[in-house]
């Protein structure tokens, strides 16, 4: 696949790689982007040869800094242009990737961009990297996942703290917190999450995939029920 305008899509063997493509603007969220990643995500899931899936920003300075601004607080109103923005659900194509993806992140990781990031399985962080949600202190509320994937991730208390304070985390405070698995330095982070891609790629899939779908839906369930999923899924491979 090609000729996407704000991202990049690459595959390497099993692994998939997708890169948020707006350096100039901080990979910043925007509708065609919304469009792209949506295309893209529907044509993996399809596709039987990726195993695993990284999803990176591309330049130095942000993974994703967040919702464009310029075209989010200009015409149509803005509850108009979110509404825009959900026509496309590409939230819910995230959360329901078979294949395991992992997010490597660098530079600004705000609001979208840490929804994007919390919808992967594993994260991986640069020691520059930076994170937060600022959508309260812009007289909005986050509306793809934040308020429910962060509190799941590192706990009320500290989600409920950065919701409303806008307070943001550095990479080693992510890390203490649980908001990332991994800190490495800048130049190592792309090696990183290929190597680990690529281990990840060279087990069963149906087991990964098993694996990964025991975790994610036993969330929510109580104890007895996620063992029982786990016993189904088990006899599936």
């Amino acid at each position: 696949m090609s000729g996407f305008e704000t991202i990049i899509y690459e595959k390497d063997g099993g692994v998939a790689y997708v890169t948020l493509n707006r350096p100039e603007a901080l990979n910043a969220y925007n509708i065609q982007m919304r469009d792209d990643l949506y295309e893209v995500l529907g044509a993996v899931a399809d596709d039987p040869e990726v195993r695993v899936v990284v999803v990176k920003g591309g330049g130095d300075k942000a993974f994703c800094a967040g919702a464009d601004l310029k075209e989010f607080m200009s015409a149509p109103p803005p509850t108009q242009a979110r509404m825009i923005r959900f026509q496309r659900d590409i939230w819910d194509r995230f959360s329901n990737m078979a294949q395991p993806l992992i997010a490597a992140l660098n530079g600004y990781v705000l609001g979208s961009g840490i929804e994007i990031a919390l919808f992967c399985d594993i994260r991986l962080a640069a020691t520059n990297a930076r994170f937060g949600l600022p959508e309260v202190s812009l007289g909005i509320i986050p509306a793809a996942g934040g308020t429910q994937t962060l509190p799941r991730t590192i706990g009320a208390a500290k989600a409920m703290e950065m919701l409303l304070t806008n307070e943001w985390l550095d990479a080693a405070e992510a890390l203490r917190v649980g908001l990332v698995n991994k800190l490495l330095e800048p130049q190592d982070l792309l090696p990183a999450a290929r190597a680990m891609a690529e281990r990840i790629a060279s087990y069963n899939p149906n087991a990964v995939r098993a694996a990964k779908q025991a975790v994610r839906r036993g969330q929510d369930m109580s104890l007895s029920q996620g063992l029982r999923l786990e016993k189904l899924l088990a006899r599936s491979i």
